[in-house]
């Protein structure tokens, strides 16, 4: 693993860089940029649809303002949803490991671990939403252009988890299990020189971590998993985008698959349980369910066909 992907230069070409590049940011910075990419293209596809209705700019070379598709916001937007959802991700991961904050507070806050994706969703999307309304753009217009684009970015983004080895990793495994068209690194990794390991050492950190048992060839690649499942409802997304329902069908369909894939997913992904009414549950899990729930509803509500959409909702 190259939890420092400037490390992977220095194995390959001898050249170290003066400050470290660390994996995990590297492609949260791609995956952010894929996703403003993606949803500004959507945007100007919808703004020149009539869907959603455009924010005056300052008019070049003359004076007053001009009218502009809403994708001019997103540079401003992809920033303060990278902010907002790190806070987020960061507050969700403490109430995850309350009994680790109590135990060490600033080395929970400061550290570059620890970053859950429906927290940074949930505090992200209000603070956008919210800034939505006060420009008096439709919110459910725009979660659906963002739809694709976000789920494309959580797919990258989990790509730099496995770089890192930061233990989203799944429970053990055993290649004697694997079926024979799966390669073996789809099946079992080890994650050594993690980011995990203080030292980089090369240690296999997830065979230590885990106390895999002596017939565990590693743990499952879930990043990987998820990058692969990521696309592929990317694709479905981004196949009906041009649906006719209400603003927020996409979105809501949005949703139901993330909560599903993340459902899914945590059945055989290393993480904290607590007990909810007598089942054992990972907070994920609870999150995901609700998450589908929230989405059915959505598309329930949404499904009416629409022949014109004005520009707010």
């Amino acid at each position: 693993m190259y939890p420092r992907i400037s490390d992977l230069f220095v194995d390959l070409f001898g050249v170290e860089f003066p400050v470290p590049i660390y994996s995990f940011g590297l492609m949260v910075a791609v995956a952010i940029l894929v996703g403003a990419w993606l949803t500004g293209r959507e945007l100007d596809r919808m703004y020149g649809a009539g869907h959603i209705g455009g924010v005056r700019v300052d008019a070049e070379g003359r004076r007053g303002t001009t009218e502009a598709s809403p994708s001019v916001l997103v540079g401003f937007l992809a920033v303060v949803a990278g902010i907002t959802g790190v806070v987020g991700a960061k507050i969700f991961h403490i109430l995850e490991n309350l009994n680790d904050f109590v135990l060490d507070p600033s080395a929970m806050i400061f550290s570059t671990a620890g970053l859950t994706f429906y927290g940074g969703l949930i505090v992200a999307g209000l603070v956008i939403a919210v800034y939505l309304r006060r420009r008096d753009l439709s919110t459910t217009r725009f979660a659906d252009a963002v739809a694709p684009g976000l789920m494309l970015a959580y797919g990258i983004g989990r790509i730099g988890c496995y770089l890192a080895g930061d233990g989203d990793w799944g429970v053990c495994s055993d290649l004697a299990e694997k079926p024979d068209w799966i390669p073996a690194f789809l099946w079992s990794e080890t994650f050594p020189r993690s980011i995990l390991d203080a030292g980089n050492t090369m240690t296999q950190d997830a065979l230590r971590i885990e106390n895999c048992g002596p017939a565990a060839d590693g743990v499952y690649p879930t990043m990987l998993y998820e990058t692969a499942m990521a696309v592929v409802i990317t694709g479905i997304l981004w196949a009906v985008r041009k649906h006719p329902f209400q603003g927020g069908w996409l979105f809501s369909l949005y949703l139901v698959f993330n909560g599903v894939e993340r459902f899914l997913i945590e059945q055989i992904r290393v993480n904290n349980t607590a007990v909810v009414l007598g089942v054992e549950v990972t907070q994920a899990e609870v999150i995901a369910v609700l998450t589908v729930l929230l989405g059915i509803a959505g598309l329930a509500f949404t499904s009416t066909r629409v022949a014109a959409e004005t520009s707010t909702e």
